[in-house]
C-alpha cells in the first residue's frame, strides 16, 4: 500500500491529494495520500519520525524545498545546484532528494533560439525554472525584491547569463515569463501590461485566475497555469513514489481533467 503526503504550511489549498490519490485509482493501486501542516521549525521532528515509519515519500511545498539539505545526504546533483528539492523519496530507510519542480520546467518551457525570458521571484521555484533553462541560447532577466537571493540564483543558473532587475510590470519584451511569486506580489503590476508578445508560466493556482494571468489571457497571450505545473511534476512523483511505471501523456490528460474539475465546483 502506497504511503505519502504534501507537506508545506499553508497546505490546505493544495491540489496534490486530489491529483495523487486520482492517479492511484488510475493505477488501481491502494495507496493514501494526505496533505499535513508543517512549517520549518516542525519538519526536523516530523521528518526524524517519519523515517521510522513506513511511507513512500513526500511532495513539498512552501516553506521547506530547503528544509532536506540538512537532513538527508542523497540529494541529485541538480538539486543540489538549483538548492531545491520538493520531493522526498523512501527506500529500505534509505531517503533521496530531488526536484520534479525542474523536471516539469525542463518540459513546459519551450523556447526557439534567442527568446528573451523573464523570471520573477528568487525562491526555490525560481532557481528550478533557471537551472531547467541551462542549455538554452538565451538570456534570462530575473526580476527580485532582494538582492540577498543574486548568489544562489547565479549558482542555478550554471552557464546561463542571467540579468537581475526590479521587480516590475514590464514584461512586454519578453517570448516567455515565469512568474514564481506568493499570490497577491504581482497584482499592483498587472494593470500597467499593455501587450503581451509571448507566453506567461503562472506558477500559482489558487486562486485562479490571477490578476497577471487573467490580464494576460485578456490581452491574448498564452497562459500556462499553476495547474499545468502541479500536474507536470506530480507525474514524476507519482511514478517515484508507486514504482509504477505509466503513459505520461495519458495520465496528464486524465489528471488535468480531475484537477481543473475541483476548481469548477
Amino acid at each position: 500500500m502506497i504511503k505519502a503526503a504534501v507537506l508545506g504550511s499553508p497546505i490546505s489549498h493544495s491540489l496534490s491529494p486530489l491529483i495523487h490519490r486520482k492517479a492511484y485509482e488510475i493505477l488501481g493501486l491502494e495507496g493514501d495520500y494526505s496533505a499535513i501542516e508543517i512549517d520549518l521549525k516542525g519538519f526536523p521532528d516530523f521528518f526524524e519520525k517519519a523515517s521510522s515509519e513506513n511511507w513512500n515519500g513526500f511532495s513539498l511545498t512552501m516553506p521547506l524545498k530547503e528544509a532536506p539539505f540538512e537532513m538527508i545526504s542523497d540529494i541529485d546533483p541538480i538539486s543540489t545546484r538549483i538548492r531545491s528539492v520538493n520531493t522526498l523519496i523512501q527506500s529500505g530507510g534509505h531517503w533521496r532528494a530531488l526536484s520534479t519542480d525542474f523536471l516539469a520546467f525542463k518540459s513546459l518551457i519551450n523556447l526557439s533560439k534567442g527568446s528573451q525570458v523573464a523570471i520573477i521571484g528568487g525562491g526555490g521555484t525560481a532557481r528550478a525554472a533557471i537551472g531547467a533553462l541551462e542549455g538554452h541560447d538565451t538570456c534570462v532577466d530575473v526580476m527580485i525584491r532582494s538582492k540577498a537571493r543574486e548568489d544562489s540564483l547565479s549558482i542555478a543558473a550554471g552557464d546561463l547569463e542571467l540579468n537581475f532587475l526590479p521587480l516590475s510590470g514590464d514584461l512586454e519584451k519578453y517570448d516567455f515569463v515565469v512568474s514564481t511569486v506568493p499570490k497577491g506580489v504581482m497584482d499592483p503590476f498587472a494593470p500597467t501590461i499593455s501587450n503581451t508578445n509571448g507566453a506567461l508560466l503562472e506558477c500559482l493556482y489558487a486562486p485562479w485566475p490571477t490578476q497577471l494571468a487573467k490580464k494576460w489571457q485578456e490581452l491574448g497571450g498564452e497562459v500556462i497555469s499553476g495547474i499545468d505545473l502541479l500536474v507536470e511534476q506530480a507525474l514524476h512523483q507519482i511514478n517515484l513514489m508507486t514504482g509504477v511505471d505509466f503513459d505520461f501523456d495519458v495520465m496528464r490528460k486524465l489528471l488535468l481533467v480531475e484537477a481543473w474539475g475541483s476548481q469548477e465546483n
